[in-house]
């Protein structure tokens, strides 16, 4: 299984891209396809047969929270192939700086549930590939 970002600054295209991902991704698996946002903003734009989770809902804020939370997801039900990620920085937390120094390390944690739940995990990372922190690189396409 495998973890890809989708990168680029504000407004550039990154949430267009991930509604073409999650499409893509319900043509190809009889599996369960999942979305995670911030807010639940793109719950209109999504098919219906993908499920949408706004973490604001369930109060979800940093890394820490966040891995518990798709780990839940993931250990939930068996059938998801993958799960998408929108605003991955945002709900790291308020202070940009730090979401982009704990990236690399938040990524290596989901990359071992990715293996180990057989799922798919692309996010959403408003920054651009050379800004982004060393251990990040290695999930950047």
């Amino acid at each position: 299984m495998a973890i890809q970002l989708i990168l680029g600054g504000k407004g550039s295209g990154k949430t267009k891209q991930l509604l073409a991902g999650v499409e893509a991704a319900l043509d190809a698996t009889d599996g369960n396809v999942v979305v995670v946002d911030k807010c639940s903003k793109l719950s209109t734009h999504i098919p219906p047969a993908a499920r949408v989770v706004a973490t604001d809902e369930y109060g979800v804020a940093g890394y820490a929270a966040l891995y518990g939370f798709l780990s839940g997801i993931a250990a939930g039900n068996y059938d998801i192939t993958d799960v998408f990620v929108d605003a991955t920085l945002r709900i790291a937390g308020d202070d940009r700086e730090a979401a982009l120094d704990n990236l690399g390390a938040f990524l290596a944690q989901l990359d071992k549930l990715s293996t180990f739940s057989e799922t798919n995990f692309v996010l959403t990372i408003s920054e651009d590939k050379d800004k982004l922190p060393a251990g990040a690189l290695v999930y950047a396409k």
